[in-house]
Order: structure tokens, then sequence, then C-alpha cells
């Protein structure tokens, strides 16, 4: 028998060099393992910090056509007509507030100034200052028709690139897993379900945005699992239930009486899953096993502005019950103020442990006033829902943050000059 040493050598050499390539490979394996634990472990414990903005779509280039059949001349022209305005809502004049405006050369009128420019470069630096995760887009995206698919000379591309691409494109900067979630408002609905459908095709397709469909559940991946969207097209659930005007007796109190709005006809159902949306929001918010779970949508269901409280009780009756069973918070627009509200769910005999958290935001383009005396018959009439903080008349956005067990909910208020101040914070 020969004794060959090289090979004997050689296949000790290729077996220590497997038991080093395995042993290396399992080190290897476990430190992954850890790092994912670790990642998982930070992102579970860190805070989730989402921007809360609405109805930004008020831009000078797609005015509403009033302006230019009767333009108003001067300031004292449009303060005049935003005068009587107020007076015809109800709200005292002692209050009144003029919004800032602007002169719109090829109108030849005063306009109300937009907030559009002045919110987004607000929020872009506070994300620079502040970790931002994800966004929230809370409808009325565009003012006053939505996209027209050329109907109005306007190219829709165009559009979208004025009010999305070039305000918000900056916005989460440096974060790859940042994303707008958006939802559809009334406005988004006034041309036709074409003009609808071309925006929700576009914010699927930009990289900044994120919408699938008009009605769907998403788990941001800065989230990391821990919290789940419930995104839903309020302005076609409102097409399926009956809707009353929304009319005030004079000392702010809900007025009683039997005059319904006609529902918006672009709006209405066409499909079996369009029809079942609110069904859809139940058992989607029954099943999630998220420890957050957020409602997004464009209507509120309590609001401070007076007009569209109507809306808000149609909507209440729909969507509330499961509101108060499953969700945590409820987010919304519609009303260009900024306010936010704790509803124990008393009345329906939620068995809740903390309040269902209510943000509305909707001054990211557009001034509107509160209604004071509207505002304490609310107070006096719906003790299960409390008032923490409304402000009119300005520009501004939210933040709502997710920290351990707890919600922040932060309002802040943005001068035409982008200097911000934060007015509102509350932790629930």
């Amino acid at each position: 028998m020969l004794f060959n040493g090289n090979k004997v050598g050689n296949k000790m050499t290729f077996f220590r060099a497997v038991l080093l390539f395995t042993a290396a490979f399992l080190v290897s394996c476990h430190a992954v393992i850890e790092s994912d634990a670790h990642r998982d472990q930070a992102v579970e414990n860190r805070s989730i910090e989402i921007l809360a903005f609405g109805d930004s779509g008020y831009h000078y280039d797609y005015l509403n056509k009033k302006y230019y059949r009767e333009p108003y001349t001067s300031v004292q022209a449009f303060s005049e007509y935003s005068r009587q305005d107020w007076r015809k809502k109800g709200k005292p004049l002692a209050e009144f507030t003029l919004p800032e405006v602007e002169f719109h050369a090829p109108s030849g009128s005063f306009v109300p100034k937009s907030g559009l420019d002045a919110v987004a470069r607000a929020m872009t630096k506070n994300c620079e200052q502040r970790r931002c995760d994800f966004a929230v887009m809370l409808g009325d995206n565009i003012y006053p028709d939505g996209a027209t698919l050329g109907a109005d000379g306007k190219d829709d591309e165009a559009r979208f690139r004025d009010m999305f691409s070039i305000p918000f494109g900056a916005l989460g900067k440096g974060s790859p897993d940042f994303k707008i979630y958006t939802t559809l408002g009334n406005h988004d609905w006034h041309t036709s379900r074409a003009g609808a459908m071309v925006q929700v095709a576009f914010m699927g397709r930009d990289n900044n945005f994120y919408m699938d469909g008009l009605f769907y559940s998403v788990k941001p991946p800065a989230a990391g699992g821990q919290l789940e969207l419930f995104v839903v097209d309020t302005e076609m659930i409102l097409t399926t239930t009956p809707v009353k005007r929304a009319l005030l007796n004079e000392d702010g109190s809900e007025k009683e009486h039997s005059e319904y709005k006609a529902p918006r006809a672009s709006a209405l159902p066409q499909t079996p899953e369009e029809e079942n949306m609110v069904a859809w929001l139940g058992k989607a918010l029954a099943e999630s096993t998220a420890k957050w779970k957020i409602v997004v949508g464009h209507h509120p269901i309590w609001s401070a502005g007076g007009g569209k409280f109507e809306q808000a009780r149609a909507l209440r009756r729909l969507i509330r019950p499961m509101l108060c069973e499953y969700a945590d918070a409820y987010l919304a627009g519609h009303e260009h103020t900024l306010e936010v509200y704790a509803d124990t769910c008393s009345d329906l005999g939620a068995a809740r442990e903390k309040d269902l958290v209510q943000v509305v935001s909707g001054a990211a383009g557009k001034q509107r006033g509160v209604h004071s005396p509207y505002m304490q018959q609310q107070d006096n009439h719906y003790p299960q829902r409390k008032m923490l903080h409304a402000i009119g008349m300005v520009w501004g956005f939210c933040r709502v943050s997710l920290e351990n067990d707890d919600i922040i909910v932060e309002s802040f208020v943005t001068e035409a000059d982008g200097r911000t101040e934060r007015v509102f914070r509350h932790r629930f």
C-alpha cells in the first residue's frame, strides 16, 4: 500500500477550509439575524412620525372662473364679499377676519392668497429638523374642479406637476421609505369620474406618492409593521346615504328640516366593491393585527366650521361605530382649519380604554374661519365629543407622533413667508 502524503494533506486542508467556511457562515447568519432583530426592535421602540395635511390644491393658474367673470378689482370689494359670506353663514361679525389676498393679473381680480407653497416649504423644513416617516394627503388635492382631462385648456400632467411634484417633491427627501399616502376629496370629483381616476393613476405611479385605488389599506414600510393605514373615499361613501343641507338656527344650533342634497353623480359607486366600501373598512379594521390602526378620509366626523355638519352626521352614522370599536385615530380635511378632538364613544357603549383621536388638517391651501356659536352648541349637545383645539383663518399642517402607547398631536401655523409656529400639542 502506497502512502500519498500530498493527497492526505490536501484532504485535510479541504476539510479544514470547509469547517472554517461553515463556522464563518454560521457566525454571519447569526449576525444577520441579530442585526435584523435589533433593527426590528429599534423600529418597534422608536416613535412613528406622520405629517397630515389637506386641501392643498389651490393654485393661481387654476382659479375658479368667477374671478374672471366678476373680478374684485379692489381689496375693499373683496373684503365686502367676504364679510357678506361671513354674515350669511351666521358667524359673529365681531369675529370677521379677512383672509390674506393677492392680486391676480390674468383675471384682474383680488383673490385669496394660496398657502400651497408656503405650507409645502414649511413641512419640508419641519421634516429636515425632525424625522418624518410618511405623510397623509387628505383630499381636495386640486381646486376648484379636480383634473379636467384638458377640458379647461390645461394639461393635467402640468396640473399635477404644479400642484404635486413641484411643491412636495422635496418632502421626506433622504428617506427611502417616505411616501405621501393620498385620498380624494369632493373637489377632486367635481369634473368627472375619469378626471378623478386620472389623478389616482398619477398618484399610483409617482415615486413620492402612494394611492392603491380609491380605497385601500397599507402598512407603511417606515413604520416597521407596527401601523396600518385604512384610506377611504368619503365623497363616494356619502353618495350612498341621504345627506341633508347644512342649515343652522340663529343661535348656531343644527336646524331640523327635510331638505336633502343630491349626491354627486361622478362619485357614485360603479362596482360592487365600491358599493361595499364601508363593509370593507369594518372587515379590514377587525382583521388587522397592527398595533396602530389609523383611518384616513376627507370629510371629518366632527368639525367647527358650521357648514359641514350634515355630512359629518351621515358619516358618523356609517363609520363611527367601527372607528370606535377598532381604530386609534381618524385623520380628515375638508374644513380649511386645524382641529383636534377626543371622542369618548360613550354614546355607542364602546369599551375603549382611550379616546378615539380625530384630527382635522385642511389648512394647506385656503383659509376658513371657525363658527363660535356653532362650536358652543356642539359642546352642549354632544358630550362624547371633546374639542381640544380649533383654529381658523390660518394656513398650516399637523403632526401625529405614535410613541410607545401614546398619540401626540401637534398643530403648526404657517405664514406666507414660511415662518412656522407650533400652536397646539397634546399627548393622548
